[in-house]
């Protein structure tokens, strides 16, 4: 008798952002689940589960997929959906890419428990960190799995994640070198931005306009050795196989100070001190400081609180990569990469605070120094694949990125659609990024529209969205036509404000009514004809 042996089933399609073996494993869980029903049965699409499970999280169901909404309202949207879903509401729903995932795929890896990590949504900081460690205890062993304990000595060589391909994920960066940085400001101007551009020549990564570049920055020397000194500790006291000066300058956040070192320094104190640190490690702001305690900050307030260097690093949160736009084309740029980087820094009770990896970047790193990157692909965020098609594009401040990008990447391709850029800062003088290169793309006929907004130029401010409402009947012309539209920047104000501009276009020169003007912005995010890179 010939015996019909059943090939194995393959429920999570090779697309998800799994492993061979954490498919097979995930597999393996659903088969469990479904039992018989099984046989025959397809690959989960997104958004899917089996019909015994919850459902997953899905980026094309979810209400609450919206940066600019807070996290309040996006978990009171999803109160009575599936663990994943509201795990995923947890997330800051930029789609950034900066954890690895995108906000969906890194819900449904926690829920799964192929993803241990709760703290690598860069962009949701404190407020998503704090909401997955309540849902991860609510849904208990059901849910995501909680990251495990650290025991004595394990503050360095932790096992590391799977690695992927080299230079394509934050696990398995790639050493570049660090080129040169040019300054874009002109005197006068209020901010620090710079032009960045890192070699590629010696590394496995290709990319394509609309990508990101991730990279590994260090804490600035001077942060890291007051904070040692605050510690009373040596800064070549070695814990594991490095020092502990080595592992603050590029291993651990000195950022925000994080909930497990106020829980440590509340251990170290007492009395009113005590209820301050549990205070602030449950997330209140007992003396309206929260906001402005980094970890410096934090010793500062609990001045008799001094834990074991050892014990101190177990308490802090790991130093994330930093996601920035690529500025520039492939076809364009050869083996090369550019990025537009703002240098944060700003003072707060006589100390002066730094951006990381804005002053990594912007004043740090010497030319030909290495510097460890990896490409994040985009998510939804490209120019056509019709070169015909018109590409209107939105990019104040830094926002501009990867629009210089497109416009490089369409002079080099000789796209024969339109192109149409609005960008704004604060004064003309000084802020007018990229400005002989732009103006020399529309003396080329590549850049057909420029339409600028300067907020500190005149008695009135003016934004971009401003120029968008101006142009109202030509916008309308263009979208009419087919354009593609593109935002970039801000995800709490200006993108949002940007889409009521689109609204207004919408009905003033549409006549469309209140509600056909929000669908006709739906109607173009889901076509795929606006698409934004916002953070």
């Amino acid at each position: 008798m010939t015996q019909h042996v059943t090939p194995p089933l393959v429920l999570i399609p090779e697309s998800a952002p799994f492993s061979a073996d954490q498919r097979s494993w995930l597999s393996g869980y659903f088969a469990a689940l479904l039992g018989p029903a099984v046989e025959g049965a397809t690959a989960l699409a997104p958004g899917e589960a089996p019909a015994t499970g919850p459902r997953l999280a899905d980026n094309d169901d979810a209400p609450w997929h919206d940066p600019s909404m807070p996290i309040t309202d996006r978990m009171d949207l999803a109160k009575d959906k599936s663990e994943p879903q509201k795990l995923m509401a947890a997330m800051a729903q930029q789609d950034c890419g900066q954890c690895g995932y995108n906000c969906a795929d890194y819900a449904n890896a926690i829920f799964l428990k192929s993803e241990e990590r709760l703290n690598l949504c860069q962009p949701g900081g404190k407020e998503t960190m704090r909401m997955l460690k309540k849902l991860d205890e609510e849904f208990g062993s059901a849910g995501g799995a909680a990251p495990a304990a650290k025991g004595a000595g394990e503050a360095s060589d932790k096992k590391e994640p799977e690695l992927g391909p080299l230079g394509y994920c934050r696990e398995n960066p790639v050493e570049a070198t660090f080129l040169s940085r040019t300054r874009l400001n002109a005197p006068g101007g209020e901010k620090e931005t710079w032009h960045i551009e890192i070699d590629l020549k010696d590394t496995p990564i290709e990319y394509v306009v609309g990508d990101s570049l991730g990279l590994f920055p260090a804490n600035a020397p001077a942060l890291v050795d007051a904070v040692i000194a605050e510690l009373g500790a040596r800064p070549e006291r070695k814990i594991g196989s490095k020092t502990l000066r080595d592992r603050l300058l590029t291993e651990y956040a000195l950022g925000a100070a994080p909930d497990n070192l106020y829980q440590l320094l509340s251990l170290l104190t007492s009395g009113e001190q005590r209820k301050k640190a549990q205070a602030l490690a449950a997330g209140e702001d007992p003396d309206g400081d929260a906001a402005y305690l980094d970890v410096l900050g934090a010793l500062h307030k609990f001045p008799g609180a001094r834990p074991d260097a050892e014990v101190f690093l177990e308490a802090l949160d790991e130093l994330q990569p930093r996601l920035y736009s690529i500025s520039s084309s492939p076809k364009m740029d050869t083996g090369r990469v550019s990025l537009t980087v703002d240098a944060v820094r700003y003072n707060h009770r006589s100390r002066l605070r730094l951006g990381v990896a804005s002053t990594h970047l912007g004043e740090r790193l010497s030319e030909q120094t290495k510097v460890k990157i990896y490409l994040q692909k985009a998510h939804g965020f490209a120019l056509p694949e019709d070169l015909s098609k018109d590409v209107i594009m939105c990019g104040p401040g830094t926002g501009i990125a990867p629009f210089r990008a497109f416009l490089r990447e369409r002079a080099a391709t000789q796209a024969p659609g339109r192109n149409w850029l609005f960008y704004g800062h604060q004064r003309q003088a000084s802020d007018f990024f990229y400005k002989d290169e732009l103006n020399g793309l529309k003396d080329d006929k590549v850049l057909t529209r420029l339409s600028l907004a300067w907020s500190r130029d005149g008695a009135e401010k003016t934004y971009v969205q401003d120029r968008m409402r101006e142009n109202g009947a030509e916008l309308w012309k263009w979208l009419e036509g087919g354009a593609h539209f593109y935002v970039c920047g801000d995800a709490k104000r200006m993108a949002k404000d940007v889409e009521r501009a689109i609204i207004d276009v919408a009905a003033s020169h549409g006549g469309k009514n209140p509600d056909e003007a929000v669908a006709y912005l739906a109607a173009l995010k889901k076509a795929g004809r606006y698409q934004a890179d916002v953070y």
